[in-house]
C-alpha cells in the first residue's frame, strides 16, 4: 500500500514524444484526467481504484514480521528512493491522483495499493503491458447504467425502466445490443441516453427530473403504438424491432432531443403534449426510403453521430421546429449528398 502523496513524486511513465516502439506503455490520454480527478475529490471517502503496477529498476528487500507461518508473507518491502519506478499499468490514475492532490491535499494520506515487478528491461516492461491489457473487456454501458448508485441520470434511468408502465418488462437492463430473438424492445443504455438528452441544460433537481421524464415517454408512448401492441402481446419484440426504428437507440435519442427543445420552451404537459400529437404522422418503419442516410445506411441501423443529427433533423422538421446552425448544416450537407 502507497500513500497516495507518493505516487506523483516516484512513479513515472514514458514521455510522450518517444516513439511507441520505445516506450512500455500508451500515450496519456489528458482528456480522460478530468472525469478521473472529479471522481477521486467527489467521493473522497469512497472512491474505488484498482491497483497500480509498476516495475522497479534497483534492488528490492522485503522484511516479513515473522521467521515462519503466515507472517513471512506479510510485511514491508524496502526500496531505495534512487531506484527508477516504471508505471506499467495505471498511469491514467496516476495522473488523476497528481491532479486531485492539487485541489484536495488531504487526500495524501490514502492509500493505493501496487503490485512491484523488478525491471527487466523495456521489452519485458512492453509485454507485462500487453498482457496486462489483452484480455480487459470494457463491461456493457448498460450494467454499468445498472450498477451505477452516484449518477442521478443513471437512478432516473432505472426507475423507468423498472416502474414506468411504457418500459417495465421491456428492457434488458445489461446487454447494451439487443439479439435477434431478445424479447426486450430497448436496452438499458439507450434509455440512459436519450434521459440525458431530454434532461439537457433544464437544471432540474432528481424528483422533479423524475417525474418530468416519466410524463413525456408516457406521452410518446400514446404516438407511437407498436409499443402498446408488444405490451398487449398483439406484436412481438422481435418484429417491432425488425420491422421499425423506433425502439432502437438512435430514435430514442432522437425522441430524447425533440423532447428537449419542448421543455426548454414550456414545461407545462398541456403546452408540449399536443405538439407531440405531429409525430403519428411519421413513418417509423424500416421500408421508408426517407430513414436511408439517416437512421439506417443500407438499411441497417445506424447512430453516429452524424446520423443521429440527421434524424433528429427530420423529426424537427415533420414536427415544424426550428433548426438550429449546426443541425442545418448538417441538412445541407445531407441534401446535397442526395443530389
Amino acid at each position: 500500500m502507497c500513500p497516495l502523496r507518493l505516487i506523483p513524486k516516484i512513479f513515472l511513465f514514458n514521455e510522450d514524444e518517444l516513439a511507441p516502439e520505445v516506450r512500455a506503455q500508451r500515450v496519456l490520454n489528458k482528456g480522460r484526467l478530468p472525469a478521473l480527478t472529479r471522481y477521486i475529490v467527489d467521493n473522497p471517502d469512497d472512491y474505488v481504484f484498482s491497483a497500480l503496477t509498476a516495475s522497479v529498476d534497483g534492488p528490492m528487500q522485503f522484511e516479513s514480521i515473522s521467521d515462519s507461518g503466515v507472517g513471512m508473507r506479510v510485511g514491508q518491502i524496502r526500496i531505495p528512493m534512487a531506484a527508477r519506478f516504471l508505471i506499467n499499468d495505471g498511469q491514467h490514475r496516476r495522473a488523476a491522483i497528481e491532479a486531485a492532490l492539487k485541489e484536495y491535499p488531504d487526500l495524501g494520506e490514502e492509500t493505493i495499493a501496487v503490485v512491484f515487478f523488478h525491471d527487466a528491461g523495456l521489452a519485458r516492461c512492453q509485454q507485462m503491458f500487453a498482457d496486462l491489457n489483452r484480455h480487459a473487456v470494457r463491461p456493457p454501458r448498460s450494467i454499468g447504467v445498472l450498477y451505477d448508485h452516484r449518477d442521478d441520470l443513471a437512478i432516473t434511468a432505472r426507475l423507468l425502466a423498472m416502474k414506468s408502465a411504457v418500459f417495465k418488462g421491456h428492457v434488458d437492463m445489461e446487454s447494451s445490443t439487443l439479439s435477434q430473438r431478445s424479447r426486450k424492445l430497448f436496452t438499458l443504455s439507450a434509455l440512459y441516453f436519450s434521459t440525458q438528452s431530454l434532461l439537457q441544460g433544464l437544471g432540474l433537481k432528481k424528483e422533479p427530473a423524475q417525474e418530468i421524464v416519466q410524463q413525456y415517454w408516457e406521452a410518446v408512448d400514446q404516438v407511437i403504438p407498436e409499443w402498446g401492441m408488444v405490451r398487449r402481446r398483439e406484436l412481438t419484440a422481435p418484429e417491432v424491432r425488425k420491422d421499425f426504428i423506433h425502439s432502437h437507440g438512435i430514435a430514442l435519442h432522437a425522441l430524447g432531443r425533440i423532447g428537449n427543445t419542448l421543455l426548454k420552451e414550456s414545461q407545462d404537459p398541456k403546452s408540449w403534449k399536443p405538439k407531440l400529437n405531429r409525430l403519428k404522422t411519421i413513418d417509423w418503419s424500416r421500408t421508408n426510403s426517407d430513414w436511408e442516410g439517416r437512421a439506417l445506411i443500407g438499411g441497417r441501423v445506424q447512430k453516429s453521430h452524424q446520423n443521429l443529427a440527421l434524424t433528429v433533423n427530420y423529426l424537427r422538421q415533420r414536427m415544424n421546429l426550428r433548426l438550429s446552425p449546426e443541425e442545418q448544416r448538417a441538412e445541407d450537407a445531407y441534401v446535397r449528398g442526395d443530389e
